[in-house]
């Protein structure tokens, strides 16, 4: 393993994790090959070598390898939770009915809606595969109860985004579940195939928690700020869906008559209008949700670095500490 010190918190873990990410690649590459439906590499493919960060399975390969795993199975529990990932993502474009991710079209634009939800599917399957071969129910558990609790979180999203009456709790409810959830047993099984102490196990869990609830916040902050180019969204994409993300839902709770009218009538009813977006941003500022909304943002991610404090000192903590910020940085 090969360490620089220099770059993006992420860029510093890929290098240092430099053969660990290697295999999981292969092993990847591997799992998604079909012999009888060639679509499905096609279409994993598209999206898998889309140039995204990897970021969830880097946390299973930098936890086991901080709590000092030795064995072969943190590769095959980081390709799990890349293949959930992937088949999340497969499923919510169709959801969105998205046409770009990454700065690409999505799968279900180049292909079908169909293809999308059965390639997704067999990446589910594959993930499941994947998990038993550790032999570990403890790691089982997690896994399969994350993929349970990430599909709930979509589900009450479907009820949620577009309901007024959702708060913050609700939010964080579904943050926790269509997110964070991945992001926790990701670290948490990391720590779990290394056979480290219970409480440190538990400060991994934490930390995928609060990172993958900064990380969704940002998410939902840069819809409204962010640059297209680097996002690979355009901005408003939240509001013209009608979801009602944090920023809104701040500004629903301070919403005098009109505006919730006018809220009502884009969110809850979605008809929108030409300039619509742009008054939606003006209620923003008004009501200055979108400074708040970082400031929570920013308290996950002091809650992420102060959970890692039961593990040891390594130079994967430290780049863990480091993600945690450069999270929150690209909205600073």
């Amino acid at each position: 393993m090969k360490s620089d010190a220099t770059g993006k918190p992420h860029d510093r873990m890929a290098a240092y994790l430099s053969d660990d990410m290697a295999a999981v690649s292969a092993l990847i590459r591997e799992r998604m090959a079909s012999k009888h439906a060639p679509r499905i590499p096609e279409v994993t493919a598209h999206l898998v070598e889309a140039g995204g960060k990897r970021l969830r399975p880097m946390l299973t390969l930098a936890a086991a390898r901080m709590c000092g795993y030795g064995g072969p199975y943190h590769v095959h529990l980081a390709a799990t939770v890349e293949f959930i990932h992937t088949a999340t993502l497969l499923h919510d474009d169709v959801v969105d009915e998205s046409a770009q991710r990454r700065g690409r079209p999505t799968a279900n634009l180049l292909w079908d809606n169909q293809s999308s939800v059965l390639v997704g599917d067999y990446l589910f399957a594959r993930s499941f595969q994947l998990m038993t071969e550790p032999g570990s129910m403890p790691v089982m558990r997690i896994l399969s109860n994350a993929a349970a609790t990430i599909a709930e979180g979509e589900v009450l999203q479907l009820t949620a985004a577009q309901n007024l009456a959702t708060d913050e709790q609700v939010y964080l409810q579904v943050v926790r579940g269509k997110t964070a959830a991945l992001f926790s047993a990701a670290t948490e099984v990391g720590g779990v195939i290394a056979d480290a102490p219970e409480d440190q196990v538990t400060a991994l869990y934490d930390y995928g928690d609060a990172l993958g609830i900064a990380f969704q916040i940002v998410d939902d902050l840069l819809d409204y700020q962010g640059d297209t180019g680097a996002t690979g969204k355009n901005v408003g994409d939240d509001f013209r869906e009608r979801k009602l993300t944090l920023p809104v839902i701040k500004a629903v709770a301070k919403a005098d008559e009109e505006e919730r009218a006018f809220w009502t009538r884009t969110i809850e009813k979605g008809k929108q209008e030409e300039g619509d977006l742009d008054h939606a941003l003006m209620l923003l500022a008004k009501h200055d949700t979108l400074t708040a909304t970082q400031r929570d943002a920013c308290d996950w991610a002091e809650k992420a670095k102060a959970a890692l404090a039961p593990l040891p000192d390594h130079k994967l903590k430290d780049m863990l500490i480091d993600l945690a910020d450069y999270v929150v940085a690209r909205i600073s």
